[in-house]
């Protein structure tokens, strides 16, 4: 009975030290020497450098940029040189009236004229004066480059989310995984002494096996808690961009205190249909100064050169040739083409401006949602911790009727799981805190990837 009593104390203190840590010190684990101890601002930071999505949308704002140039580009004159060189096997005709030559009025004669050889060289400039599609083209990427930033940045915050999140349910896992391997040490020590105690005939045989099948369910609790780990750290390399081979670890220390009510800023999504909705009003517009006339200055200096290679006249001669002229093109009539663009695109911008209402009203429910579970969580963390700490006691009492003889094993056994039950409901408390406030972040324009 002294064996019992002593070992049951053991358990009584190794709950209550563990609960001490969690609710002031947090729980510390011995890293392996290979493995390095990322914060969460370090796993953000590496995933800001190699997380894929991120590349693309870098990418995709430098495309954006080089657009924006090119239709820019349109605006500087054009230069070309050309060349050509025809062999005429059969001159063309042309048709002289006779009386230039003294004959007949109103009568013509074919008559070949010209030489074999043409050969035409020149050099054309182009110089645009005013463009409407041109100007409205260059606004058109201005505002296409203003929403590649935009795409870029919810890019960053959905990084910045998922890599959090899956850095607290890692974190809660090793938690939850801690408390198991240290109930299995005690359960294991439990069972030793009752399987003592029952070959000394103070334990019934089925105390025996309901401490051996607590055993035996926390041993599969601590397999699936490994597995659960495993797959959460992959997804977080998965996130971060590095290799899934890297061993990595993370501070298990879970950092929770009250948070401040952050101020409201604009939504990047509300942001992003602004902007879709200001592309969509400059596409209109492009389509409403197709109709005005554009202007361009072009000229062009060349040589037309002539030969003849048959005696007894062979000659190859070059003649200059060069124009300057002004162009204007007014579209009059193109069936309706526009007409029905533009019905078209007033359609598209009703619906865009729908849209952003829509967003603005579903931001506002969001945020609602997410500061009343960032405030139900904050109660049920105090609430949690009361329970933590009554549970604890309760334990330790049961542990003292069980020395006196006025408590049973199973009492014993059914506090230590309603105690584990509540330390691990206390550790979910504290990361569903968190995460109504990553999402209270989020929804108030507040969350950044960078420090």
């Amino acid at each position: 009975m002294k064996t019992e009593i002593f070992l049951i104390r053991k358990l009584v203190n190794t709950h209550y030290l563990l609960v001490l840590l969690l609710l002031f010190v947090g729980l510390v684990f011995t890293k392996p020497a290979h493995a390095q101890a990322w914060t969460l601002q370090q796993c953000i930071d590496t995933a800001q450098v190699h997380n894929k999505n991120l590349q693309i949308s870098r990418n995709n704002m430098e495309m954006s940029s080089q657009k924006q140039l090119e239709a820019r580009a349109y605006l500087i004159p054009k230069v070309s040189l050309n060349g050509d060189y025809k062999y005429f096997v059969d001159l063309p005709y042309q048709f002289m009236p006779q009386s230039a030559f003294g004959g007949p009025e109103g009568e013509y004669k074919e008559i070949q004229m010209g030489v074999p050889h043409n050969i035409n060289a020149n050099l054309q400039v182009a110089i645009p004066i005013y463009n409407p599609q041109v100007y409205g083209v260059i606004q058109s990427t201005k505002t296409a480059m203003e929403l590649s930033k935009l795409q870029h940045k919810k890019t960053e915050e959905q990084v910045y989310f998922e890599v959090s999140n899956l850095y607290y349910n890692a974190q809660i896992i090793i938690h939850q995984k801690a408390f198991i391997d240290s109930n299995l040490i005690n359960t294991a020590k439990l069972l030793k002494t009752v399987q003592l105690l029952n070959e000394q005939l103070m334990a019934k045989e089925t105390d025996v096996q309901k401490v051996a099948l607590q055993l035996e369910q926390l041993t599969t609790q601590q397999q699936l808690a490994v597995n659960n780990l495993d797959q959460v750290m992959n997804a977080l390399k998965f996130s971060m961009g590095i290799p899934f081979d890297q061993l990595i670890d993370i501070v298990s220390d879970i950092q929770y205190h009250v948070k401040p009510l952050y101020p409201s800023s604009l939504f990047v999504d509300l942001q992003l249909a602004g902007t879709q909705n200001k592309l969509l009003t400059t596409e209109l517009k492009m389509l409403k100064n197709s109709r005005l006339p554009s202007v361009s200055l072009y000229g062009s200096y060349g040589q037309n050169g002539y030969g003849y290679d048959q005696n007894p006249d062979e000659f190859l001669k070059f003649y200059p040739t060069s124009f300057a002229g002004i162009q204007i093109s007014y579209p009059l009539f193109n069936g309706t083409v526009t007409k029905r663009k533009i019905n078209q695109k007033k359609i598209e911008i009703q619906n865009s401006e729908l849209q952003i209402a829509l967003v603005s009203d579903q931001n506002t429910m969001l945020v609602m949602n997410a500061k009343s579970r960032r405030i139900i969580s904050q109660k049920n963390i105090e609430n949690t911790a009361g329970q933590l700490e009554l549970a604890a006691n309760l334990y330790q009492q049961l542990m003292l009727q069980q020395k006196e003889g006025m408590a049973t094993l199973t009492d014993v056994l059914m506090a230590d799981n309603e105690l584990r039950q509540v330390q691990q409901m206390y550790l979910s408390m504290v990361v569903d805190y968190l995460k109504a406030d990553l999402e209270l972040k989020k929804l108030t324009g507040n969350i950044s990837i960078t420090k």
